[in-house]
């Protein structure tokens, strides 16, 4: 068993409907036809979406995309139409909220990695390969790829896993023309985005995008290498080996599994409350990998 801890109920708003709860978004459509994505500040936790909430978490996550957006324009066109509040909706939606096309979503989480960690490293440690790409040997946790590799992954509902799966699949389920579409601009968000967050000093280890067809264009969509969707790595703390430090929950996870929580994971029993030490270490490495991408400082 897992899924949310406590399930928040949709907040009612004149001219919208609610569509769908997720781990961290909640996704409305408004009376257009457009969708309406609201980023909380939930967070989630060893696939359980934890009651404790991380101020501002949901804002981190907006504005990274929005900036990120910024810089990939001209490989990846996006569905942001508006950042304006829809009429009616709570003051607190500010600054969080996006109004985006509808699209016709891809049944696919689009990852691409090119350092090899996470499930990556448990499938190579089994058969020298991820996702059935062959890889050289003698890669440990934390090295480096040849090069940027494509791994999909099918969509998990909330408290499930996303599972790895092959290229061969994903042609298998949209068509070897999208495939091949979703492969190619997959490697090329990631190396421009790469790229960039070098330059400030951190390595993009690997993230999760998602596309959509408007027509037949397609659409970079949902949130866009934030901590929540990539592993960030402080380029000068990088050490292949052992887990790196990252931007992301680690603060969470660890707690969690330390002594002073008392949770055993094994028992498929609910998290616990987070205390506010972990609460407040964990905003502060959103914020810090907001601002060191960015160079914009958070207010």
């Amino acid at each position: 068993m897992s899924g949310f801890v406590e399930k928040p109920e949709p907040l009612q708003v004149p001219g919208l409907v609610h569509l769908h709860t997720g781990k961290v978004r909640d996704l409305y459509q408004n009376e257009a036809g457009d969708l309406v994505m609201v980023a909380s500040d939930r967070i989630s936790a060893f696939d359980w979406v934890l009651r404790t909430e991380i101020p501002d978490k949901g804002r981190v996550l907006t504005q990274l995309s929005l900036w990120w957006f910024d810089q990939l324009a001209d490989l990846a066109p996006n569905h942001v139409l508006s950042t304006e509040l829809p009429p009616g909706a709570p003051a607190d939606w500010a600054g969080r909220t996006l109004i985006c096309k509808s699209l016709r979503m891809m049944p696919v989480e689009c990852v691409a990695r090119g350092y090899l960690t996470g499930s990556g490293l448990t499938e190579y440690n089994e058969s020298r390969t991820v996702c059935g790409l062959a890889l050289p040997e003698g890669l440990t946790d934390g090295s480096e790829l040849p090069g940027p590799i494509f791994t999909p992954a099918t969509k998990a509902a909330v408290g499930e896993h996303d599972e790895n799966v092959s290229y061969e699949e994903v042609a298998r389920q949209v068509g070897a023309e999208s495939a091949a579409q979703l492969r190619q601009a997959t490697l090329a968000v990631y190396s421009r985005a790469r790229d960039i967050a070098r330059d400030r000093g951190i390595i993009l280890a690997d993230t999760k995008f998602e596309f959509g067809y408007e027509d037949d264009r397609l659409i970079l969509a949902d949130e866009v290498l934030t901590p929540d969707s990539s592993r960030f790595w402080p380029a000068d703390q990088w050490e292949p080996g052992h887990a790196q430090p990252s931007f992301d929950k680690q603060f969470v996870r660890d707690w969690l599994t330390s002594p002073e929580s008392g949770w055993v994971r094994a028992e498929e029993q609910p998290p616990p409350p987070l205390p506010q030490h972990v609460t407040d270490a964990t905003r502060a490495k959103y914020i810090e990998a907001y601002e060191r991408l960015t160079g914009i400082t958070w207010s």
